[in-house]
């Protein structure tokens, strides 16, 4: 039995602004880093740009979350076709850590080795409030769970439906 049994899929939070999500992926390692770092590979599940892979390197994300599946579905209000983020990259390690700033936080991956597979955890720190922290944690929960099927090759559900779902899922689950 994999210890993707252990892990839940839901993110935790560790504390009042933080939350942390992790997911057993198949490895080996470097192709996880891969879809980290690699703008071609990080916009089928997260968001293109190009990421200069140093200390005080500068990160864009273009967001483009109708193109992430084949499913057609209309947007949450609010949520325009593109969004876009530059930041900074504050911690790297390869093929293990990578960190950004991410508006006033940031956030973090870890990889480690397990057997053929890599654990990745991603912490996102300071949240600004509770509104963010649910959007961040359904954003990510659904981000994560689209990179999982890309790499075992398995058909992403659709994104905008999973996030308003894990929305408010989070809502019950995350302390107020």
């Amino acid at each position: 039995m994999s210890d993707l049994a252990t892990i839940d899929a839901y993110g935790v939070q560790t504390e009042p602004t933080t939350v942390r999500i992790q997911r057993l992926l198949p490895g080996p390692i470097e192709r996880v880093w891969s879809y980290m770092t690699q703008s071609d590979l990080r916009r089928q599940w997260l968001a293109a740009g190009p990421m200069d892979l140093k200390v005080g390197g500068e990160v864009e994300l273009v967001w483009r979350n109708d193109e992430l599946t084949s499913h057609v579905e209309e947007r949450p209000a609010g949520m325009g076709a593109e969004h876009r983020m530059t930041s900074r990259v504050t911690r790297i390690d390869p093929p293990r850590l990578l960190a950004f700033e991410w508006g006033d936080g940031d956030v973090s991956f870890e990889l480690e080795r397990q057997a053929g597979e890599v654990l990745l955890t991603v912490t996102h720190r300071r949240l600004a409030d509770r509104d963010s922290l649910l959007s961040v944690s359904a954003g990510w929960h659904a981000h994560l769970d689209i990179l999982a099927d890309r790499m075992v090759g398995r058909e992403a559900g659709p994104f905008w439906s999973a996030w308003s779902r894990l929305r408010g899922e989070y809502a019950e689950r995350l302390a107020q």
